[in-house]
């Protein structure tokens, strides 16, 4: 972003079931190491750094992107076990490009002094360079990158920690449908060196993909619901005959597609930002406390379901939200000053589902008005149930968008969908009613096989079939 049996015995099995939904999203506040957020000091009254780094380690955060090196904030991160993402201006890079000693300089100054203990994992040289518009910039980019590397590699630290740069959505010509995103042809030899240098190196190539940039520019209802993890018809890619769900999927797939046209599909992609604000001015399109909770609640669900995107399926994105604070200095529209997840005080802006002592009780985005999540009723269903065995499973008619969400539910939600990741005896076939279906009997089988188990807002049914096929099996029971 430029700048910037019975009722009681009933009762007793839910308590079962919350009790189990406790201890698995415990676990998964120490193995979210994909959720990461952004750390901006425009700003004149901001917490300090030990209040911040306090106000981390409550939550499922595991890692920060400052977009400077204050050595005041590297400092209150030791020891945390949080990994740092430290920035290098973009008016350095010309000095680091032309003279190795100064990026040397650099990195004895902001790195040395505080690694291991702050862990810091990533060097951000410059931020949308190549966007800018400054060719002199872009060309000593690369030349910048390479002498920083050069000087991690001096001091025993270029294998441990990586060096990058930040790049803009706008880097591509084209990004719908996502399979043929290439980026603007006057940047290629350019980004040639800079992926040759990602790939050699191992380090990520960063982007910024905010849908809400996106629904600004296209402000209908259904681009709304796209851009929020909320259901909708979804926008079809011809060429490889994928529905996409969300534009956080398309707008990541759209880069992995670019970098394959160039022959480097293999190298990372990291969202550097993303986010959504929750205030903006009366003439500003989209802002607002709902609409921010559902993208970024929703955005985190996905994450945790590790169904990752269509053509990268099985695996999170490492995704830094923007944004830690609100930044008061910084000059716009009210949104700009509006992405804070955490205001002065500490306390959420909204709630998503980030704090550990949250997630006890956990927190679903809200789709007010068509919910897709499981129900459990106030006064369970106490009727005498078959006694034979059977599975859940969705109804005939239900959607794609129910899917996904009754997916990414339960999988962001604590329970075990390794079967049905890459190299899971279930992940073949690779569609999203495959997916689904085994995620959806999962949560019924395990929270007790009650009827309410089975009902994701009334898109499943009880079956008497078992699903199970080849070396996939379906966990199953009696009810």
């Amino acid at each position: 972003m430029q700048n910037r049996g019975s009722s009681s015995s009933a009762m007793s099995m839910l308590s079962c079931v919350f009790l189990f939904a406790l201890l698995n999203l415990l676990n998964i506040a120490n193995s979210e190491s994909f959720i990461g957020v952004n750390y901006g000091q425009v700003a004149d009254n901001l917490p300090s750094p030990a209040a911040t780094a306090k106000l981390l380690q409550s939550t499922s955060i595991e890692k920060v992107r400052l977009y400077g090196s204050d050595p005041a904030i590297i400092q209150a991160l030791a020891n945390t076990g949080i990994g740092i993402v430290i920035g290098a201006a973009n008016g350095d890079i010309p000095a680091f490009a032309s003279d190795p000693n100064f990026a040397k300089s650099w990195v004895n100054g902001n790195v040395v002094p505080f690694y291991p203990a702050s862990n810091i994992i990533v060097i951000m040289v410059g931020n949308e360079v190549l966007m800018s518009g400054d060719n002199n910039l872009i060309t000593q980019l690369l030349p910048a990158m390479k002498n920083i590397q050069s000087a991690l590699d001096s001091v025993s630290l270029g294998d441990k920690i990586k060096v990058s740069t930040v790049h803009s959505m706008t880097l591509l010509r084209q990004s719908e449908p996502p399979s043929s995103a290439r980026f603007h042809p006057n940047l290629i030899n350019v980004l040639k060196g800079l992926l040759g240098f990602n790939n050699a190196t191992g380090s990520p190539f960063a982007i910024n993909p905010y849908p809400y940039f996106a629904y600004r520019g296209d402000n209908r209802a259904e681009t709304l619901a796209f851009c929020l993890f909320q259901p909708n018809s979804g926008r079809y890619d011809p060429n490889t005959k994928i529905n996409y769900m969300n534009m956080f999927d398309a707008q990541v797939d759209a880069i992995h597609s670019a970098l394959d046209s160039m022959g480097f599909k293999n190298v990372e992609i990291v969202v550097a930002e993303t986010g959504w604000p929750y205030k903006g001015d009366s003439d500003e399109v989209g802002p607002s406390v709902d609409n921010a909770k559902a993208y970024n609640g929703g955005l985190i669900g996905h994450l945790r379901s590790k169904v990752g995107t269509p053509l990268m399926p099985g695996k999170s994105v490492d995704t830094y939200l923007f944004a830690l604070y609100d930044e008061d200095l910084k000059p716009g529209p009210t949104s700009e000053r509006s992405f804070g997840l955490f205001n002065l005080d500490l306390t959420m802006t909204y709630d998503i589902g980030l704090s550990k002592s949250a997630e006890t009780t956990p927190v679903t985005p809200a789709t007010p008005k068509t919910p897709v999540t499981p129900v459990i009723p106030a006064t369970p269903n106490t009727s005498p149930k078959p006694n034979k065995s059977a599975w859940c499973v969705p109804k005939a008619d239900v959607s794609e968008a129910q899917l996904q969400a009754n997916l990414d539910y339960v999988c962001g939600h604590g329970f075990d969908c390794t079967p049905i990741q890459p190299g899971g005896a279930c992940f073949e076939p690779n569609t999203l009613e495959s997916h689904a279906t085994y995620a959806m009997n999962l949560l019924y089988q395990t929270a007790g096989h009650n009827p309410w188990n089975c009902d994701f807002s009334q898109t499943a049914t009880i079956s008497s079939k078992n699903p199970s096929y080849n070396g996939c099996s379906y966990p199953g029971g009696d009810t």
